[in-house]
């Protein structure tokens, strides 16, 4: 009889042995991006910074398509893993990775065809259009590999070989890393050196992910299983809160570009691509509890372990609280020294104005990391509808709707107060689904509350 894990071992080393890889992992691609970004505007100057950061909105779009179809590809196999089940379980794996392989393929021939129209829609100026172009033409490639790995990522961790998956992504960092020393430091090359060193970093990446399919202990395998396809679906529909995470992130950089754009240009853009940068690193970071939970969670839903459930859930809620006041404390005491990373000259527009952001956003970390805790756990307990309600509320119903009322309203209220304030009216929203969840299985005699 095969022995999962997930299921069977001990509460706490099983819960680290999922989500201490993933936090490294994460780290390792954080420590990656964190690089680019000062490379970029070290050595090729606040505008490149810019040129790249006006971007985000589409690659959250790319990046958002791609989780809801590993987060939710994953939590519905992770259900038939736990059952048993590993035929379907091989199914949603199969379909999962081809699909997202073919989007992404149509999304890059679309988009380089069409790239004149997404600029003009994101607001791309003339002084930045030769420079988004030059990083474009190359990154829109690089995603086609970027989100096939990333799918495979998440199910290499899901079927037990979290080890692995950090490794891949590990390796790929420290490649990312040094490709961006040497092409941007050393050799001093231009922006597109900088989407060069990415794409060639991920090609490692997939590479050692591969190496998954020759494992002999591996319980999913990559056959097409056409009864999967309806579960495939509904999986999609479960992943849909993950997907409204990421695309609001893409909707909410959008409408902060636009207000920025339309007060200081894209000084202001560079300033607040630093301030991003911040809020970046605080979701990686409990990206790497969360991404665990999804399994632990999904599996042992499957499984009927309902107590596990609960058990896990605590952990997981104590190490996001930890990890939030540690990055409270880091951006208090050093934010001048993070900005300096970014931008040399301190009498700048953009380096003032990086510090003032900074100084706004930061209470962000106190609630975000428990309502994207309690989203992913709606989630692998196949509720979308709680999951996606949290998921709207503090990726875009609140801020969206708060930036523009600070705005035309407020104008005397600086309108980035709106991602604190929005983070704070979801985490109340959030505490009274979960509450209300629990009470209701409670009185069913389906799970023992927290």
């Amino acid at each position: 009889m095969t022995h999962n894990k997930v299921t069977q071992g001990p509460i706490i080393s099983t819960f680290f042995l999922f989500a201490f890889p993933a936090l490294i992992a994460l780290l390792a691609i954080t420590t990656a991006s964190l690089v680019d970004g000062i490379f970029v505007g070290k050595y090729l100057g606040y505008e490149a910074l810019a040129a790249i950061n006006i971007l985000i909105p589409y690659i959250t779009f790319m990046f958002a398509l791609g989780l809801m179809v590993a987060i939710g590809g994953t939590v519905t196999a992770g259900k038939f893993i736990g059952e048993g089940n590993y035929k379907e379980a091989n199914g949603i794996f199969t379909l999962s990775l081809i699909s997202i392989f073919l989007f992404a393929t149509l999304m890059a021939i679309i988009s380089l065809f069409f790239n004149e129209t997404l600029f003009l829609f994101l607001g791309v100026d003339e002084q930045l259009t030769p420079l988004t172009q030059a990083y474009f033409q190359v990154i829109s490639v690089v995603l086609i590999i970027q989100l096939t790995t990333m799918v495979l990522y998440y199910f290499v961790r899901a079927d037990g070989f979290p080890t692995l998956a950090t490794s891949a992504l590990v390796l790929g960092s420290v490649v990312n890393i040094m490709l961006d020393v040497l092409f941007l430091g050393y050799f001093q090359w231009g922006i597109q050196s900088a989407a060069w060193a990415t794409g060639i970093a991920q090609i490692i990446q997939l590479l050692v992910l591969c190496t998954f399919f020759t494992k002999k202990q591996r319980l999913i395998k990559f056959k097409l299983c056409y009864s999967s396809v309806k579960p495939y679906f509904r999986g999609l529909l479960n992943g849909i809160s993950e997907y409204i995470n990421e695309i609001s992130v893409g909707i909410v950089i959008f409408t902060i570009h636009w207000l920025l754009m339309k007060e200081q240009g894209n000084t202001a853009i560079s300033g607040f691509a630093v301030a991003n940068y911040m809020l970046f690193i605080s979701m990686m970071l409990f990206y790497g509890i969360i991404d665990a939970l999804h399994i632990l969670v999904s599996q042992n839903y499957g499984a009927k372990n309902f107590t596990r459930i609960n058990q896990f859930m605590i952990l997981a809620t104590v190490t996001v609280i930890s990890i939030s006041t540690l990055l409270i404390v880091s951006v208090l005491s050093g934010s001048d020294s993070i900005t300096k990373l970014f931008i040399d000259n301190t009498e700048s527009d953009a380096y003032q104005l990086a510090l003032s952001y900074i100084g706004v956003i930061w209470p962000c970390f106190i609630f975000s990391g428990i309502n994207v805790l309690l989203s992913c756990y709606f989630t692998a307990m196949h509720c979308p509808l709680q999951s996606s309600i949290i998921a709207l509320s503090r990726g875009l119903v609140l801020p969206v709707s708060l930036l523009l009322l600070f705005t035309n309203f407020i104008p005397s209220i600086p309108f980035l107060f709106a991602l604190p304030i929005a983070e704070l009216s979801t985490f109340i929203i959030a505490l009274t689904l979960y509450l209300r969840f629990q009470y209701s299985i409670k009185h069913k005699s389906k799970l023992v509350t927290i």
